[in-house]
């Protein structure tokens, strides 16, 4: 599961340290960063996102900012692993620093899962377990779910849906509901969210809470969700969806405001 950080967000994370920084003068102080990846224009905004955050890591080696590291890596390494299977007639170095990039991208992602073994960053211990199968760092994940850190993180409070989504559905769409809470306003949650609601609900009969957070989802520009089974149960229920288009308006309006209430709290 990789989490794409965006070049805009990357260059603010480096605000506080110097806010006329650019790409080209964390290139020149560390060449490093930028040497050992892709030389031509693939994978263009990833490696971008890429370098800041290498440099952002190398300035303040905190676990937060190794975290932000690792997802740059892994989007970095998502995107140039598929450029490196494009074959250039005429310029073979070119997939050449794609393989390099990527082998770059395999490096530093075991060097940061080597040197956080022992962290409690709550991002880094599902990392360690999703992606080690650390069964102890997830354990200690766990035991944090009634940290602020935990609680107060969408990300986080996503990866806690993913785990228990195979083991306890009532406890899998609390925590879902906590994500829609979370959201921002002007912010459009994780499509993940919606599906797995409607998944939930849709597998427990639950059709109108189904067919509600599916028109959700089409409101949020979800083009993916399958509503045609579920209107085709409420339609053979003799149920009105008007109503709940309604209420899917409603629930959405909240969303996209910052103001949603999880309806387990009534």
């Amino acid at each position: 599961m990789a989490f794409k950080k965006s070049l805009v967000f990357a260059a603010l994370l480096l605000a506080g340290c110097d806010d006329t920084l650019t790409l080209n003068q964390v290139c020149s102080e560390t060449p490093g960063f930028c040497e050992d990846l892709n030389t031509d224009s693939h994978c263009k905004d990833e490696r971008a996102s890429l370098i800041y955050a290498r440099y952002h890591e190398y300035k303040s080696p905190t676990d937060e900012n190794k975290y932000d590291l690792l997802q740059n890596l892994e989007s970095y390494n998502l995107c140039v692993s598929r450029a490196a299977k494009i074959e250039h007639i005429k310029l073979k170095e070119k997939t050449t620093s794609r393989v390099e990039g990527h082998l770059t991208a395999l490096k530093e992602m075991t060097r940061i899962y080597n040197e956080t073994k022992d962290s409690n960053h709550p991002g880094l211990l599902y990392y360690h377990w999703s992606r080690n199968n650390d069964r102890t760092a997830m354990n200690k994940l766990l035991n944090m779910q009634d940290d602020s850190r935990v609680q107060n993180d969408p990300e986080i409070q996503l990866f806690l849906a993913e785990f228990y989504a195979k083991v306890d559905d009532d406890k899998t769409v609390d925590i879902l509901y906590r994500v829609l809470e979370l959201n921002k306003s002007g912010h459009t949650p994780n499509p993940e969210v919606y599906s797995s609601l409607v998944s939930i609900f849709y597998k427990h009969e639950k059709y109108k809470h189904a067919y509600t957070f599916a028109r959700v989802a089409q409101l949020s520009g979800v083009e993916d969700i399958d509503i045609i089974p579920v209107t085709n149960q409420l339609a053979s229920m003799g149920k009105d969806l008007a109503n709940l288009d309604s209420l899917a308006q409603r629930t959405y309006e909240s969303i996209q405001a910052g103001e949603f209430v999880s309806p387990r709290d009534f």
